[in-house]
């Protein structure tokens, strides 16, 4: 009885085993043609499962199939894709299916990595697992450092009280005989400490008030078109109302207006601070350099139609690729640049090498 028993239970275990194992048995893969139609179906799957679970940016879209595998998992065919996708011009959330987007014209040139494996039929493909690096999604930004000097606008209504105070205290301890008003605030920063401490670089120009006739500054001190006098100062000034406590202020000043902080000249084309140094070697004058000689000629390509027809093939072009790996471009990519923010200026382009252009020209003395 006991023997029975044992070998039924013993049966049973080897029909569990021998059903449920080739369910979940996936045998290996081998490797299919990227620009296969089932491969193409089981690639817009995968973007279309990603998409559903975007919740902000843009749609993504497929542009090209960089290796794809194939196993047998019961009456299923799982396919394991490796493919890359670009942002498209459809919005997170819309209707639109990506098929019918465009590729983001200023996006990133180069385009996120994916994976994915997806279970098909003859009838559907269901998308198991699908991962994009989406690394520029990630976006660095550089934390304030609390309680470091900020730059602010010379034109603040806040430098009002910190420029005032530091005139005042210069016109107390000059010994000029008329007072100073101010002329022009070159910089100015703020920075937390225990209060508000102000760092100013200003020039002030001498007013027609004596300080015999005025004790302070007021509406009848203008700047003294006459006698010119100027001096420029760097002062600190340290500001906390709510402590019921007046500024207080250290000034430096010289004589002379506020020196100028950028070069703001324009430099003619061609220009280049090595060009004098060129100038200096020990060339003689009256024998003028010899000419380049001329480029040879060159050969003739009569012979090289089967190179150049090779040569001249986009990067996406999958002919006589292994498996035709990597698949062509879903759509053509053409880039632009991002549209310009109001108030940044443009980057103007760098000359990689100003002194090569050594002869001076009659258009450097242009513009």
């Amino acid at each position: 009885m006991r023997s029975r028993l044992g070998l039924c239970v013993l049966g049973l275990l080897c029909l569990h085993s021998s059903v449920f194992g080739q369910v979940t048995e996936v045998q290996p893969g081998v490797l299919i043609f990227c620009d296969d139609p089932s491969v193409e179906q089981a690639a817009h799957s995968a973007v279309h499962k990603f998409n559903e679970e975007m919740s902000s940016g843009h749609k993504l879209a497929l542009y090209q199939i960089l290796t794809a595998s194939k196993s047998e998992n019961g009456s299923d065919s799982v396919y394991s894709l490796q493919f890359t996708s670009r942002k498209s011009d459809c919005h997170v959330g819309s209707n639109t299916s990506w098929t019918e987007c465009n590729y983001l014209p200023y996006a990133r040139r180069r385009p996120f990595s994916c994976n994915a494996t997806v279970y098909m039929t003859e009838t559907e493909a269901d998308t198991r697992q699908v991962h994009c690096l989406l690394d520029d999604h990630i976006n660095p930004e550089k934390a304030p450092c609390l309680g470091c000097a900020q730059e602010i606008d010379v034109n603040s209504e806040d430098l009002k009280v910190p420029v005032s105070v530091s005139i005042s205290k210069y016109n107390t301890m000059s010994d000029s005989t008329h007072l100073f008003t101010l002329h022009e605030v070159g910089h100015a920063t703020r920075q937390v400490v225990a209060g508000f401490r102000y760092n100013l670089r200003f020039d002030m120009k001498k007013s027609n008030c004596a300080k015999t006739e005025h004790k302070d500054l007021n509406e009848l001190c203008v700047p003294d078109d006459q006698d010119v006098e100027f001096y420029y100062c760097n002062s600190t000034v340290d500001v906390a109302p709510w402590r019921f406590e007046a500024p207080q202020a250290e000034i430096e000043c010289e004589q002379g207006a506020l020196p100028p902080t950028l070069f703001s000249r324009r430099r003619p084309p061609g220009f280049s601070p090595l060009r004098n140094l060129l100038y200096d070697r020990d060339v003689p004058s009256s024998a003028a350099p010899p000419p380049p000689p001329p480029p040879p000629p060159s050969p003739a390509k009569e012979e090289s139609s089967e190179e150049d027809t090779t040569s001249s093939k986009p990067p996406g072009s999958s002919d006589n690729s292994p498996f035709h790996c990597p698949s062509k471009p879903w759509k053509a990519f053409n880039p632009n640049s991002p549209p310009m923010a109001a108030g940044v200026p443009r980057q103007l382009p760098v000359d990689p090498d100003p002194g090569a252009d050594m002869a001076l020209k009659d258009t450097d003395l242009l513009g």
